[in-house]
């Protein structure tokens, strides 16, 4: 049986095309796009909440449930979350992600680590580790598996971006990239859907930046947005290029053309947007994490994430 790879645009196209044929459930084809509600209770994570990502069954795991070092789960349907996954002592999870075989990958900013969690939640692996990391904040994983770390330095307001790779012997290695201008607190991040532009939101300054990617080069540096208040933190992109940025202490999800046009502010339940994500059944969904109040809430858009078409059952053709 031969397996056949499939690049990122057809990847995109076909799932666009699944989507539009996708029957979502009476209740959700009635809501209204755009408009935002709590969807978890309040209080069932900690000031630390962050860190969305949807698995390819539509489950949303998020981080610092209950207490600090923790993973929730909040399965597919469900309005309660449940523990899912104890980090080891010390660690603390701040991004998650799952690449194009399933597999979850969790930032550890406290202990310098990128763990990789196993599917019961109960195997937590380093992955990567480096003394050099700041912090790894925020991440996004490319179709070749490469994951892409922010890694902000708060107090001297700078930042950098780690490229960490596997090679065809199993060997992982990381290395900051280099970038030709100097960078402020690196923190969302996520890429084009063609995998050749990363953006980067930066929180000192409320400026989100393109760069194109050559190995371990950002090159082409572009400012795309600068806002002129409150702040900035997690960022994702959809089929269409389109970036969906967490407007922290406006209490606003901001959608922006690749080029910065503000399309449109979808006005949230609470005030502090920390992070988002894509799920549903046709990747319509967007679930974003309130850090004030620590609930999960939810809206609907017209596009399916970037990341929503790299899942497992998307990934390649038998």
């Amino acid at each position: 049986m031969r397996t056949v790879t499939i690049s990122n645009r057809a990847t995109l196209f076909l799932c666009e095309l699944a989507a539009a044929w996708i029957v979502v459930s009476p209740a959700m084809a009635q809501e209204t796009p755009f408009q935002s509600k709590q969807i978890t209770p309040a209080g069932e994570y900690t000031f630390g909440i962050e860190g969305p990502a949807v698995d390819a069954q539509g489950n949303l795991y998020v981080v610092n449930f209950g207490k600090p070092g923790t993973i929730g789960k909040l399965a597919a349907g469900a309005s309660q979350s449940e523990l899912f996954a104890v980090l080891p002592e010390g660690s603390i999870g701040n991004a998650i992600r799952f690449d194009r075989e399933g597999r979850m990958f969790v930032a550890d900013y406290k202990k310098h680590n990128i763990f990789l969690v196993g599917p019961d939640g109960k195997q937590v692996e380093t992955y990567f580790h480096s003394d050099d990391f700041n912090q790894p904040n925020d991440m996004t994983i490319a179709a070749d598996g490469a994951i892409y770390a922010s890694d902000p330095h708060w107090k001297q307001r700078e930042g950098q971006i780690w490229r960490i790779s596997r090679s065809a012997d199993g060997t992982v290695a990381g290395e900051k990239m280099s970038a030709d201008r100097k960078m402020s607190t690196t923190n969302g991040i996520d890429l084009s859907p063609d995998g050749q532009t990363l953006y980067v939101g930066e929180s000192d300054t409320r400026e989100i930046w393109s760069y194109r990617i050559d190995g371990s080069k950002l090159l082409s540096p572009k400012l795309v947005q600068r806002f002129d208040d409150f702040g900035i933190d997690g960022l994702r992109t959809d089929t269409e290029g389109n970036l969906l940025v967490a407007r922290i202490l406006k209490g606003t999800i901001a959608v922006l053309t690749p080029r910065g046009k503000l399309k449109r502010e979808i006005k949230l339940s609470a005030a502090e947007p920390t992070n988002l994500a894509f799920g549903g059944n046709d990747g319509k969904t967007v679930y974003v994490t309130q850090r004030k109040g620590g609930f999960i809430e939810s809206f609907r858009t017209d596009r399916p994430g970037r990341e929503y078409c790299f899942r497992p059952c998307a990934a390649e053709s038998k």
